[in-house]
Parts: C-alpha cells; structure tokens; sequence
C-alpha cells in the first residue's frame, strides 16, 4: 500500500523575500539562459542549490556546486530566509494553466504535496513508466549527499474516480497562502493543511492507491539509493492510527516529497517530445529513407512549419511519425506485420508504441546508434519544441529531427501495471511542479 506522511517543511519566509523570485523551474529544465536569469533574480534563488554555477577554483568535494549548496541551505536556515512548520502538514497544490499550441482554453491541475514512502519497483506499489540515464542521478545523488533535503516534489499519479483528495482538499474557499505566476504565465497556489483529522481522512483515502511516476524518475531512483545507503539495521515503524495524529516514515530517509495528481481528474496534460539525431558519422537521407521501407509506409509530409506538421502527425490513429532531414520531411506509417516480426522479442503492447518503434527500430537497427550512446544522449537530444527541433536540421546542428505525437494517458496507465518501461523521456507533463514551494530536510 501507499504510505503517505505529512512533514515540516522549510519554507520561504515572505517577509524577506519575493515568492517569484526564488522558485525555480525543475533542475532538468533549466536551459543555462534561465540558470543565469534565476541567478540574477536573487541571492536567494533556488536554482544556487538545485544547480549551481561552477566557480574557477572549485576542487571536487572540498569546494564544488554540491558543497555551495550546503551552505547556502544553512545560512539560509539560520538567517530566517527559509523557516520551518511548526506542525506537520501537506499542502494543497493548484496550477492554471492553458497548454502551448493549445486552443487557449484554461486548465486547472489539482494535487496535493507530502511525502511519500520510498518503495522498490518489485514491491509493486510504486511504477515507472521510462528508462534512466546515469549522468543526471550520479549528480543529483551528489546534491542529496551534500544538502540532505529534497527541493522539488516527485510528480505522482494515481487512479481515483471519486475524486476523494480533491473534495477534501479543495471545497473550501479560503485564500491560498502561496500564489505565484511563473515564467510561462502558470499560476501556482499553495494551501497548507496541518488539521490531523483531515490528514488522516485524506491518508486513509490513499492507502490502496498504486502510484505512477509521471515525472521525475532520476530523483525518485536517487532518492531510493541514498534511503538504501541510510537504511538502520533495524527499523521502527509508526503506523498511522487515531491515536497518533502524525504518523512519520521510518527514517527520514525513507520517503521523498511527491506532489500526487489524480489521473482521473481534468487538469492532466502530455506534451510530446521529439528526438533530434546529430553527429552520425555518415548519414543520407535517401539511404535512411530506402531502408525505412519496409517497415514503415512512407509519403512525403506536409509544407510549411513545425504546426503544420504537427497537423498532419496529430489525427493518425495508428504508429506514426515525421522525419525531417535538410533534404526533406516525410510521414512515416507503421507496417505492422513488418513491426511484430522486427520486435518479435517485445510484448504486443510495446510494439505498438510510437517511441518503442522510433528507439528500437529507427535510432538503434537503421541509424546505428547503439543503446549506450542513446542513454548517454551521445547521438540523440530531447526537444518539446517541434520548430527548435526543424532549426537545429535547417542549421546543419542535426543529420534528422523526429517529431512524435505524445504518450496518451491510456498508454501510461498500461504500460507501467504490466512491468514495462517506454525509452527515455516519453512523456513532457505540463506545466512542470515548481520547486521551492516546500523543501523536506532530512535532518
């Protein structure tokens, strides 16, 4: 089952500093344009913890990015920028929003952030849905060793058609106690929730609940390796019940602050993200075009920019995808006899998947990329932007772009419960949870 905690999280004092200023995108997509902008922002920005500048003299593990942070937690704690709750509690989490290359129409996501019970994936509790890379947990397992709190939430789902955390949560009208726009015009509202009877109701509520990474998968497995590392020979755990009106994790260690989304709610927006291919030692888009054949039916795609592509891609009900060369664009639709013999070696339920055919078959069989440089994105980048994704070919700073339609909720509910993984980076969730809205120090 799903063991969920309220905790004391260190907040922003607001009489010292602006909200807006202070908060951050999540580290993975902070582009260095917007690194230096936080920067800029404030001395107290988020983003000089969660990723910081490296400095001439840095001398790694005696003065480097990750001890920085720590320093600048503590004195951020000892001066009153950050302070702590004196009760534990959760908080409800708001975000309106209209989606890029939408109709306009707003949207509004509703979650609630605590923290959440660390689990092996074979416990079959917690899912994922995509593949790690290496890089981006080696570093944030580095922050976590050196900080020993947790900044931003991991973003959780699960099923729940009735709606119980929300009609706990949000029937009131009471005026949030965070509300900030972000740089995309999101806005985000925070409420704290420190009532142990409502705690408790909306605990009970999750507790058979199957939870389904949606984003964040590097510092949830980051998490998990650093609670394994912590772990006591011997643990005492504290159940919820009525008469303990704050029920803890087992060692702080043991858990991670997670936002958690009902799937089942309005609100849940997918995003594409489109691969872009580069540095291939020889590539010809009329060779590539020859060898696509015989899997995939092929015809040329529309004139005209990123959205008219994405025009054409969107309404194919079957596998498909767009490739784009400086030579020319093309759709490409699935065989599928083709496709179940080439990927005889997969479920039926994977071979059907878009970015399951473009990895296995395109990137890997027909472009030559081996698993190991498409993990260390030696070969290969990840872009949600379809027209940066057509510039870097028209710049000759890619061989091929691919642009994808997204994963569906179907798909992402599927795919996790029967124990399979989609390539990396299938689903760009939006908008993103802002981090620094609550910090969980595990100390």
């Amino acid at each position: 089952m799903a063991r969920i905690y309220p905790f004391r999280a260190f907040r922003y004092n607001p009489s010292l500093v602006r909200l807006e200023d202070v908060v951050t995108q999540p580290y993975d997509k902070i582009t260095p344009a917007m690194q230096q902008a936080y920067y800029q922002r404030s001395p107290y920005n988020l983003v000089r913890i969660i990723l910081g500048l490296p400095e001439l003299f840095d001398e790694p593990g005696k003065y480097d990015v990750y001890t920085r942070a720590a320093r600048e937690l503590r004195d951020w704690s000892r001066s009153g920028v950050l302070t702590q709750e004196k009760d534990p509690c959760i908080f409800a989490y708001s975000q309106r929003f209209t989606v890029p290359g939408g109709d306009g129409r707003m949207m509004e996501r509703r979650a609630f952030i605590a923290l959440g019970e660390l689990c092996e994936y074979n416990q079959n509790i917690v899912f994922r849905h995509e593949q790690t890379l290496s890089k981006p947990k080696s570093d944030r397992l580095n922050l976590l060793r050196a900080t020993r709190a947790h900044f931003g939430q991991i973003f959780m789902l699960y099923s729940d058609p009735g709606l119980t955390a929300e009609k706990i949560l949000f029937s009131g009208t009471a005026a949030p106690d965070i509300e900030v726009v972000d740089e995309n015009g999101v806005i985000h509202k925070v409420w704290k929730i420190s009532d142990p009877s409502t705690i408790n109701i909306l605990l009970g509520s999750m507790e058979d609940k199957k939870l389904i990474i949606a984003d964040g998968h590097h510092r949830y497995e980051t998490a998990l390796a650093y609670s394994r590392e912590r772990a006591p020979e011997t643990i005492a755990r504290t159940e919820r019940n009525p008469a303990n009106s704050s029920p803890q994790p087992p060692y702080p260690e043991a858990a991670v602050m997670m936002s958690f989304v009902n799937m089942d709610s309005d609100g849940i927006a997918i995003l594409p993200t489109h691969r872009v291919v580069f540095g291939l030692p020889k590539f010809s888009s009329s060779e590539f075009v020859e060898s696509a054949k015989p899997y995939f039916a092929i015809e040329p795609a529309a004139e005209g920019d990123a959205a008219a592509l994405l025009r054409q891609l969107g309404p194919m009900r079957e596998t498909a995808f767009i490739a784009v060369t400086a030579d020319g664009r093309w759709l490409l639709r699935a065989r599928p006899e083709a496709i179940a013999r080439e990927l005889a070696s997969l479920g039926e339920r994977q071979r059907r998947l878009d970015l399951v055919q473009l990895h296995h078959l395109v990137l890997e069989k027909l472009l030559g990329i081996s698993p190991e440089a498409i993990r260390e994105q030696r070969n290969l980048r990840y872009l949600r932007d379809a027209g940066e994704a057509l510039e870097q070919v028209q710049r000759k700073q890619a061989d091929v772009a691919f642009l994808t339609n997204p994963v569906t909720s179907g798909q992402l509910r599927e795919v996790p419960f029967a124990g399979e993984v989609i390539p990396q980076k299938p689903t760009d969730f939006y908008p993103k949870l802002l981090s620094g809205l609550a910090i969980y120090a595990l100390d």
